[in-house]
């Protein structure tokens, strides 16, 4: 468990949960914190989904510009990598991922944000990449992730701009994927994510993997990863318990076990 971010395990589901008040500013020890804690959610077979959350007033509101402000070219040169790849490994995470936003989610809070599957925002909640306002651009993936998800055009006006995106807005442009009171955020993520906690642990993975790998290369790439992936899945036990489920009883009443 780190300083400021730890993963709390409850009924299949982790949260990973961002704890440096008052904004959560993604200092470098918090990034390695969600490395670390990415990294153990990916390899524990007791966390079967994860929440991303950052306490019920913030989700994240950006990178601890104070320590970033006395860094030059060449360290952050040396730190751009460390810091991407720290982002990267939520995304990695093998599982269904819920973000779970609160209050402000700009800058690398955002770029956090993205890497979730799906996003829960509250109604109060603010979104954005203010990086342009400091000079500089998104650096964990903002550019990137942002695009693919809402497109080339909106991605530039976000990032040019550097403004914030409230909630209505946010959902109606594909940034986020539920509105809900603040008071129920959490609440709602945990059971996303709990749906998933008897499910089919390597389909789910494979699923993942296909949507995922196949949204970065072309269609033909895409579909043998897709082929690949849906014949390995023949080798799993899950697969002879759905299917005879499905034979004897209907669909969505197999008792999955994970292997």
């Amino acid at each position: 468990m780190g300083e400021f971010v730890r993963l709390e395990v409850s009924d299949g589901v982790g949260t990973i949960r961002l704890d440096r008040p008052p904004m959560n500013a993604l200092n470098v020890a918090v990034q390695e914190e969600i490395r670390a804690a990415a990294e153990e959610a990916s390899g524990r077979d007791d966390v079967r989904a994860v929440v991303v959350y950052g306490g019920e007033k913030v989700f994240a509101a950006g990178a601890d510009i104070k320590e970033m402000a006395d860094m030059d070219y060449v360290d952050m040169a040396r730190r751009s990598e460390p810091l991407q790849t720290s982002f990267t490994a939520v995304a990695r995470i093998p599982k269904p991922v819920v973000a779970a936003i609160t209050g402000y989610a700009l800058g690398g809070g955002c770029e956090l944000a993205l890497c979730a599957d799906v996003r829960f925002a509250a109604d109060n909640a603010k979104l954005g990449q203010p990086e342009i306002l400091l000079g500089v651009i998104p650096g964990a993936g903002g550019t990137q992730r942002l695009t693919r998800l809402v497109g080339p055009a909106k991605a530039k006006e976000l990032i040019f701009t550097g403004r914030f995106v409230g909630a209505e807005e946010a959902l109606r442009i594909g940034l986020v994927d539920k509105v809900l009171p603040a008071e129920q955020v959490y609440s709602a993520a945990l059971e996303w994510a709990g749906a998933f906690a008897n499910g089919p642990a390597l389909a789910l993975e494979a699923a993942k993997e296909a949507v995922d790998r196949g949204s970065e290369t072309d269609l033909e790439t895409g579909l043998r990863l897709e082929r690949q992936l849906f014949a390995s899945l023949f080798a799993t036990d899950d697969r002879a318990i759905g299917m005879q489920s499905f034979v004897e009883n209907g669909p969505g009443k197999a008792r999955f076990t994970g292997c």
